[in-house]
Formats: C-alpha cells, structure tokens, sequence
C-alpha cells in the first residue's frame, strides 16, 4: 500500500496544480474576452468621433489616405487610428491576463509594448497635420510663383513640399526614439551627401544651366543689363 501511495503522490501534486491553475486560467480567458468586447468597442468608436470630426477629410487632403491606398489597402487613416485603439485595449487585457497567470516576463514584455503605442499614435498625429502643411506650403509656393510669373513654380512648390515633409518625418521619428538617435544621424548624413553631391555637380558642371535658370526665373530688366 505504501508503494502505491508513493506512486501516486506526483499524481496528486500534478492534480493539486492544475486545480490550482484553472481558476487563474479561466480569469485570463475572461478578461481577455471582455477586453476583445471592450476592443472592438474602442475601435468602432474612435472611428465614429473621428470621422465627426472630418479627420478623415484631412487625411485626404494631406495625401495619407492616396499612400496607403495605393499600398493595396482600402482602409484609410482614421481605420488605421481604429485599429491602433484596438490593439491598445488587447495589450491591455494580455497584460492583466498573464499577470493573473504569474507570467511576469511576458508582461514586461507587453508593458514595453503598450508604452510604445501612444508615441506611434503622436508620430502619426506629426505626419498627417504635417503633411497638411507640407502640401499647403508646396501650394502656397506654387501660386506666389504662378502670380509673380516665375516659370517653373510647380517644380519649386514640390521641392517646398518635400523639404516640409523630410522635416516632419523626422521629427515623428525622433519622437518614436528608435535606435537612440542612430535613425535621424544616418537620413541627416545621408541627405547632407546628397546635398553636397549636387551641388558639386550643378555647380561644376552646370553653370551654365544655372545662370539661365536664375534668368529665367528672375528676369532682370533690360535698362539693367549690360551693353
């Protein structure tokens, strides 16, 4: 009898365990359900006030909706806002789920993940009002060069309009803080080279093509020009 008490014992402890885990695995499940519940919920109505708010009218005008769209999707930004609400409540209930279930490392794990969420939603918020204002600048540009009849004021308008846009791009991934920094330094090397490459090359090989530009797009009077 005592052998088979023996034997038994594991059995019993593996028993004791698992009766021990199913309450706590059963209150994972719940929360998770309700946060799916919650989710979907969050999501549906961010997108509601947002479109309220004719966010989705600005996106547009800003072009976000054109990029991701021909990205093959039919969403647009103000889903892709639904969906970034969404995935932070789910975030939220793993984390209170495998906390019940003593998982510490794995909540550390979404912590860090669920901390990151709301610097992605303001690096998105930067890029749309910033791309508002880059392509009102380009506009802007265009027109005052339209008016004052200097030639080629669309190519100077887009050259405003993306300038405006490498700006904003990196200041929303500056605001991510990813790579410590590594990011911003390499684009900013690698915009410098570029930079300096053209010039080298407008100006060495180029003067000519510079100087009727210049004229062209800055006519000088003809009392001012020389005999």
């Amino acid at each position: 009898m005592q052998n088979i008490d023996v034997m038994l014992e594991p059995v019993r402890a593996l028993l004791q365990q698992v009766g021990a885990f199913m309450p706590r695995l059963a209150l994972a499940m719940g929360v998770l359900l309700l946060g799916w519940l919650v989710a979907k919920a969050f999501r549906f109505s961010v997108v509601k006030a947002l479109r309220a708010l004719n966010f989705h009218v600005l996106t547009e005008r800003a072009g976000i909706d054109g990029f991701l769209q021909q990205g093959g999707t039919e969403k647009d930004t103000t889903d892709l806002f639904g969906w970034i609400a969404y995935a932070l409540v789910i975030l939220a209930s793993l984390i209170i789920a495998f906390n019940s279930l003593g998982l510490t490392q794995v909540t550390d794990l979404l912590g860090r993940v669920l901390l990151f969420v709301p610097r992605l939603l303001v690096a998105l918020l930067v890029v749309v009002f910033g791309s508002y204002f880059a392509r009102f600048a380009g506009q802007a540009v265009s027109s005052y060069c339209r008016a004052a009849k200097i030639s080629d004021g669309d190519l100077l308008g887009r050259v405003m309009q993306y300038g405006v846009m490498v700006f904003v791009v990196l200041l929303a991934v500056d605001h991510l803080d990813i790579g410590g920094g590594l990011i911003q330094q390499t684009f900013l090397i690698l915009l410098g080279g570029i930079v300096i490459a053209l010039a080298l090359a407008f100006g060495i090989g180029g003067r000519d093509r510079a100087a009727a530009l210049i004229e062209r797009w800055f006519p000088r009077d003809r009392g001012d020009r020389l005999p």
